[in-house]
């Protein structure tokens, strides 16, 4: 974490190590395959990911888990994978695999923003960065945490994204982790409670079932009527 902290400082003025850009074009080249593979790449279906997660036993999450957090290091939908690891390993499984999966895949793509990219940017912005760094420095966590619990840009790019700025590692992951938790709780609970609602869909299409539907949405109606009435 020292050396990600002491990059934080923009580089001076001038020619620069041909080395950065070619560190930049690398993190360039990575997250264009991080597309590619998720635009050609589908979600694994959930039977079949509840196979494989029963038979690799107690390994079964820690690697789901990795899955998730390399999945996070591309452009994938965190909420997706969320409410997959709901579906297929029930909720609290499901939240450790997510949470895990999130900061292992929100540290990878910070240490790639910051190890890769932060150079390059500082070198091409110059000294209009200092009050943003300045800025950043000083209240990463909050920014951070706001990105996090209101997701105004996508995971993977508040993830990059504050490797290339100047939010220190550990307000960082300490926002991240933070963030994560409501969202995650709500996401995989969705999955997680996906057969229940089948349950209760098959049990509000009996034929009872839609008699009282019908009769509760004329009372309704009926009592709407009323009120306006009056």
């Amino acid at each position: 974490m020292k050396d990600l902290a002491a990059s934080d400082a923009p580089p001076a003025r001038g020619a620069l190590p041909r080395g950065t850009w070619v560190r930049a074009g690398l993190l360039g080249t990575l997250v264009a395959a991080g597309v590619g593979v998720a635009v050609t790449v589908d979600l694994p279906a959930v039977d079949s990911a509840r196979d494989w997660l029963d038979g690799a036993g107690a390994a079964g999450p820690v690697l789901l888990a990795l899955g998730v957090g390399v999945a996070l290091l591309g452009p994938v939908p965190r909420t997706a994978l969320s409410v997959l690891a709901g579906l297929v390993a029930g909720f609290w499984t499901g939240l450790a695999v997510s949470l895990a999966g999130g900061m292992v895949g929100g540290t990878g793509a910070f240490a790639l923003g910051r190890l890769l990219g932060r150079p390059a940017v500082a070198a091409v912005a110059g000294p209009r960065t200092a009050r943003a760094d300045r800025f950043l420095s000083a209240r990463g966590f909050g920014a951070v945490l706001t990105l996090r619990l209101v997701p105004a840009a996508p995971f993977t790019v508040v993830s990059y994204g504050a490797g290339l700025a100047a939010v220190r590692p550990g307000p960082y992951l300490a926002a991240t982790a933070l963030g994560l938790l409501p969202s995650t709780v709500l996401q995989v609970g969705a999955g997680a409670s996906v057969e229940h609602l089948d349950r209760w869909a098959d049990a509000l299409t009996t034929p009872v079932a839609t008699v009282v539907a019908a009769v509760v949405l004329l009372a309704g109606a009926g009592l709407a009527l009323w009120w306006r009435r009056r």
